[in-house]
């Protein structure tokens, strides 16, 4: 027998929850399932990411798989910088490599707005890409 499925996690945010929530986001990125991620979104969530803007769940898995395709062996960390009610914003770090075997290390910023569900509905990132060399990762 299964054991149910934890309860989401709503607002408003504590700083126990808070952490709760970015931990599962993360853990949920370092999957790579496109599929997986994009449940903890609205289905109408808005996104920038960089100069992208997207607007639904679809389109987030479609925007996730391209991603995982180019950026290669991806590892994140999150790691929670303020929240309020229904706000958290985070700072992130995560190492992947092209194709070519070139070693990027990406540093960002999201904010993040949630639902009363528990469900993201805006996600601002910025996002900075730095070549390092394999033997400079630190994930």
């Amino acid at each position: 027998m299964s054991s149910p499925a934890p309860a989401p996690i709503r607002p408003p945010f504590t700083l126990e929850t808070a952490l709760a929530k970015v931990k599962a986001a993360e853990n949920a990125w370092n999957s790579r399932d496109p599929e997986r991620v994009s449940l903890a979104y609205s289905e109408d969530s808005e996104w920038r990411n960089r100069t992208v803007f997207l607007k639904g769940r679809a389109a987030i898995v479609e925007f996730l798989k391209g991603k995982w395709e180019r950026e290669l062996d991806y590892r994140l960390m999150k790691e929670l910088w303020a929240f309020t009610d229904n706000r958290i914003s985070v700072r992130f770090e995560y190492e992947w490599h092209d194709a070519e075997g070139n070693w990027f290390r990406s540093h960002g910023n999201e904010h993040w707005e949630f639902d009363d569900e528990g469900l993201m509905r805006r996600r601002d990132a910025s996002i900075n890409d730095l070549p390092i060399r394999e033997s400079d990762r630190r994930f």
